[in-house]
């Protein structure tokens, strides 16, 4: 497909197909285990015409997780230097929070990708997502400077909010299975515990 020419309606509809149907295929079998054939059958398109779109299974994975990328660093990049320090890194915990309740497959994909050494996304990891942490981290340490913010390590801290939410994307099966719940009401009371845990870590004593 010519990526110069601007695409017909048709050709925008069949590439949202694709993507659309690539998402749920790749977060359920990953990419290894991920075919074409799966791609097109889910997406209602033969297999040559998804190849219209798209030269190969890699250019799909690589198109979704560069639009993931972007979706993914921007509640951090919401972190206010000039709103309270606590309120505004409890904010970007429920903002994470509720990104692996309403894109749990693309949190999936994610997880895959990096378990995998993240080869598609390697340089956006090592650069811009890198860039930004180290941003925030200086944000969050000059909070905890001048007395805002318990002395804690920054980067750990970002990992630490990433573990605790992404978690009920990544490991959802898990959470259900023990929790059973009826829709998602475990994620209300995910999200009271973990403002109350963060206020606590957070507070300065």
């Amino acid at each position: 497909m010519d990526m110069s020419r601007p695409k017909t309606r048709i050709q925008k509809k069949n590439t949202l197909a694709i993507l659309e149907a690539a998402l749920e295929v790749f977060s359920q079998h990953g990419f290894r285990g991920t075919t074409l054939d799966q791609i097109a059958q889910a997406a209602g398109l033969s297999k040559p015409n998804l190849l219209y779109y798209f030269p190969s299974k890699e250019a799909i994975h690589t198109a979704l997780l560069m639009g993931l990328m972007d979706t993914w660093i921007d509640p951090l990049k919401e972190m206010d230097k000039d709103g309270n320090p606590v309120d505004e890194i409890v904010a970007y915990v429920l903002r994470k929070l509720e990104m692996a309740r309403v894109y749990p497959r693309e949190s999936r994909l994610f997880a895959n990708e990096i378990v995998q050494g993240a080869p598609h996304i390697a340089d956006q990891i090592k650069g811009p997502l890198r860039n930004l942490v180290n941003d925030k981290a200086e944000l969050i340490r000059g909070w905890a400077g001048d007395g805002k913010l318990a002395e804690i390590d920054p980067h750990h801290l970002i990992f630490s909010i990433w573990s605790t939410t992404q978690h009920y994307a990544d490991f959802d099966v898990q959470v259900r299975g023990i929790l059973q719940p009826e829709r998602d009401e475990h994620f209300e009371a995910a999200s009271a515990f973990l403002e109350t845990f963060y206020r606590r870590v957070l507070t300065p004593k």
